[in-house]
């Protein structure tokens, strides 16, 4: 069997990489003396991708919104039971989510792995969808999506992005509404299951302490279906402008909620988005991390709590940063925060604030590959974006703050967006 074994000396890990006759890429990271296992089987699909034309056609598919999460609950369902309940018996704990860009299936377990991996790879390359089941997940899947419009820290999120984003549908709530999954049926999930769930549009992904050749063989004994071309996925044309600068929601909440936000108008993937991802995280951290000037000195002002947060979403398809949390003030807060935003886009950051907060994520990167989840879902994440998440510690080594400070001037100098969700 033949393989590709990637060492990588300075952090102590070792990658193997191999790639299946169908096109389906497997990655395997030995972990010697853990315990604990973790799989993923994650296919190149999420919320954002609702409009896509397959090779060979130049028809272009408009599919409803929500469809990939509700293709994520039916894989669940096989005609002989729910697989949940199959891996509890085997003593994985398993789930599945559905972001903007990706559908990841995985468990984690610390016994009985050869069976529940196969049992993985299994399930995802067989869906049962009947008329029945579809029309009955509608059901569930309305209630979910109920729950989430009542829910404070999701309803200031989404709300957020519909002001950063006027066409883009990364604004989208990923399981849809009770509208758009009331046009999904049985023949448009396999049409997007057959689209989507091919071998070279996914990854599978194995942490563990295992040997290479024995997980690798269930992958080549396991993966039975064809690859049936590359997908074009077609996303609108998004303008620099936001689509508007404030949105207000009353909810049931004890103090006010906000998040403000930025949007990123370069597109990138790759090792530069690697990069580009830690430059303007290593910012946020020194304008907003818990040990800045600014920070203590809204904590201080009473102005945000320790529910304060920030963070930097860049995908190849869209990217903002954000910030937010409870404040009995979030106009005059956001206000705050927008003109210390605006100032570091002018003035960059500081050599020796650089060099401190650079240190601190490398040592971050590194305590990461004490996590068999944690790497398996950034090894995930990264290729998904065209990238490897091993490649994070040479964006360590290139990055400089010369690059930082052009991405400042890039990102922090657009007009900054405000959600807030205020008491009924």
């Amino acid at each position: 069997m033949n393989y590709r074994t990637l060492n990588f000396e300075k952090i102590g890990e070792t990658l193997y990489e191999y790639e299946h006759g169908s096109g389906l890429k497997v990655f395997f990271v030995k972990k010697p003396g853990y315990n604990k296992k973790t799989a993923m089987f994650g296919t190149n699909y999420g919320s954002i991708d609702n409009t896509f034309k397959v090779q060979g056609s130049d028809k272009e598919i408009v599919v409803p919104d929500g469809i990939a999460h509700f293709l994520e609950h039916k894989l669940f369902e096989q005609e002989d039971g729910n697989m949940l309940d199959k891996f509890s018996k085997l003593g994985a704990s398993p789930n599945a989510y559905t972001s903007f860009n990706q559908t990841v299936y995985y468990f984690s377990c610390t016994d009985l792995f050869e069976e529940n991996f196969s049992m993985l790879l299994d399930y995802v390359q067989n869906p049962w969808l009947t008329d029945e089941n579809v029309e009955k997940e509608k059901g569930i899947i309305g209630q979910e999506i109920r729950m989430y419009e009542d829910n404070p820290n999701w309803r200031v999120f989404f709300n957020l992005l519909d002001c950063l984003y006027v066409n883009h549908p990364v604004k989208l709530d990923i399981a849809g509404t009770i509208e758009s999954i009331s046009k999904i049926t049985k023949e448009l999930l396999y049409d997007c299951y057959h689209t989507f769930y091919t071998p070279s549009n996914m990854v599978v992904v194995v942490v563990g302490d295992l040997i290479p050749e024995d997980v690798f063989s269930i992958v080549e004994n396991m993966i039975k279906f064809k690859d049936r071309g590359k997908v074009e996925k077609k996303y609108p044309e998004e303008p620099a402008h936001l689509n508007k600068e404030y949105n207000e929601q009353k909810l049931v909440v004890s103090m006010p909620l906000f998040y403000l936000g930025v949007k990123d108008n370069v597109r990138v993937s790759g090792f530069e988005l690697l990069k580009r991802r830690t430059a303007l995280s290593i910012v946020l951290n020194d304008i907003l991390g818990r040990s800045s000037e600014l920070y203590n000195k809204l904590y201080n002002d009473g102005l945000i709590n320790d529910t304060f947060r920030f963070e930097v979403s860049l995908d190849k398809a869209y990217g903002f940063v954000a910030c937010g949390g409870q404040s009995p003030d979030p106009k005059k807060t956001a206000q705050v925060i927008s003109g210390a935003l605006n100032e570091a886009a002018v003035k960059g950051i500081s050599e020796e604030a650089f060099s401190r907060i650079l240190k601190a994520y490398q040592g971050m990167y590194v305590r990461n590959f004490n996590s068999v989840d944690n790497i398996a879902r950034e090894l995930t994440d990264a290729y998904f974006n065209d990238a490897s998440y091993f490649d994070l510690g040479h964006v360590y080594e290139k990055l400089d703050i010369s690059y930082t400070n052009k991405v400042i001037s890039e990102v922090l100098s657009n007009q900054t967006a405000l959600s807030v969700i205020n008491p009924q």
